[in-house]
């Protein structure tokens, strides 16, 4: 792993361990003893069947453009893609292209069609997104009175989001602009290598046209959309109420919907690639927010910390641990990634 890497993810253990001393590891660690463990458990339950929900809108994608794969093999590869995701700060999208890899070796399939079944799925997972977005952003003006500055914030953010996403989907499917786009990267790329760019750059279009293929495939058929954007607001929905039982594990008076505004808060704020996972800022916020909304710092720190540990470190080691089954190629790959 790079020093960048460790760097930023000591950054962000750094910002949690301040948070956690300014509010009390005492007052913290009496709030966790005091949690129900049966909510605790049916948290972790739910983080398992959101793993299963992804993997089955994985498959979807997958099967329309016609990959054999079984379901319980793209798990293992979806916990690998989630835990690079949280260790690398790149907007969460560090373990698509490691996703796409390994997937493209295991089936067999060409890389650019893997790809696009990577891109896919993420792209059902934005949208569900913005629209809850625009929801929580709306209600946090109403009921949250949070700062102009921050509502200004989440503002831009979703704004963002919304234009790299149609920029992303219209390159995806224009062979004009993608063409022009994957020359323009072949020019900067002309001033750093003396290689034989005429092959490189045939090879290059090559590869686009045939994820571009694949993405228009994917776009034609009913069943991924049908199918997948249901099955993306039902795992929001999951991943909300897991949240909202931890919290309830800690007999705190808090609602549904605070409880799913701050979730997505909190994911906007993780998707800013400063941090691996957002680690430490995404924590920061949660806790800051639940306690505007009337919970007591120890109590929203101490549930924090048990939310992240179910959905952030669970994943992330889970994941790591599944590393090894798929061959040195993969660990050097992500290594050189790293």
């Amino acid at each position: 792993m790079k020093y960048k890497t460790w760097a930023l993810l000591l950054v962000g253990i750094g910002i949690l361990v301040v948070m956690i001393l300014v509010i009390g590891p005492a007052k913290i660690l009496g709030s966790i003893e005091m949690a129900d463990p049966w909510y605790v458990a049916l948290a972790f339950v739910l983080q398992f069947l959101v793993y299963g929900l992804l993997t089955e809108r994985w498959s979807i994608t997958t099967h329309s453009v016609d990959i054999s794969v079984k379901r319980l093999h793209l798990l293992p590869i979806l916990l690998v893609g989630l835990a690079i995701n949280n260790i690398t700060p790149s907007a969460r999208g560090g373990g698509e292209p490691i996703r796409a890899y390994i997937l493209s070796k295991y089936a067999s399939c060409p890389l650019e069609k893997s790809f696009a079944t990577v891109i896919a799925d993420r792209g059902l997972d934005t949208l569900p997104f913005v629209v809850l977005a625009v929801i929580t952003i709306i209600f946090a003006v109403l009921y949250l009175k949070l700062s102009f500055l921050v509502i200004s914030a989440l503002v831009i953010s979703l704004v963002v989001l919304v234009i790299v996403f149609f920029l992303a989907l219209y390159m995806s499917i224009n062979p004009k602009m993608g063409e022009r786009v994957t020359r323009w990267l072949l020019k900067i790329l002309k001033r750093f290598s003396k290689k034989q760019h005429s092959k490189i750059e045939r090879r290059a279009l090559s590869a686009v046209n045939g994820f571009q293929s694949s993405i228009r495939t994917l776009l034609k058929n009913r069943k991924v959309l049908l199918y997948g954007i249901p099955l993306s607001f039902l795992i929001w929905f999951v991943e909300i109420l897991r949240v909202y039982l931890v919290f309830a594990a800690f007999n705190a008076d808090v609602s549904l919907g605070v409880i799913a505004a701050v979730f997505v808060i909190a994911t906007l704020i993780g998707l800013i690639p400063l941090l691996p996972g957002g680690m430490g800022a995404v924590d920061g916020m949660m806790i800051v927010f639940f306690s505007l909304a009337g919970v007591p710092p120890s109590v929203s720190a101490a549930a924090t910390i048990v939310e992240r540990l179910i959905s952030f470190w669970m994943t992330t080691f889970l994941g790591i641990a599944l590393l090894p089954y798929f061959g040195s190629g993969v660990i050097e790959k992500l290594s050189g990634k790293l």
